[in-house]
């Protein structure tokens, strides 16, 4: 049996899964952080989210693609299951970083909106 391809017949449609569902997340969520750093400009939050979308699945699944191959070789269920998991926990650990990097960016710029704003209406 090709276990590589067992691997890559799994890792591929977890990865690709696990981005959409926390980039949709990100996108639903962070709408209203964009509204209030953008003064309510809806449009323009809107737009702004779409980018950002689109950003955060390029840059995932990129490198997903990138580590797809598997220098060493799976000759069992074992070694199978032990490149899934260091595999998926690698794309797993950078959804969080970059989550949490949103997450850093949306304070920064929704600290500055509100800085802008108290000095501009002071």
């Amino acid at each position: 049996m090709n276990f590589h391809l067992l691997v890559y017949g799994v890792y591929l449609p977890v990865t690709v899964l696990l981005t959409v569902w926390v980039a949709r997340t990100l996108f639903n969520n962070g709408r209203l952080f964009l509204v209030d750093i953008f003064h309510g400009n809806e449009q323009l939050a809107d737009s702004v989210n779409k980018l950002l979308l689109m950003g955060f699945y390029l840059i995932n699944i990129g490198y997903a693609m990138l580590t797809l191959q598997s220098g060493d070789p799976i000759i069992s269920y074992q070694q199978s299951v032990e490149t899934l998991s260091i595999k998926i926990g690698t794309i797993i650990l950078i959804l969080g970083g970059m989550h949490f990097f949103n997450l850093y960016v949306f304070y920064k710029l929704r600290h500055k909106a509100q800085e802008y704003a108290r000095a501009y209406h002071s």
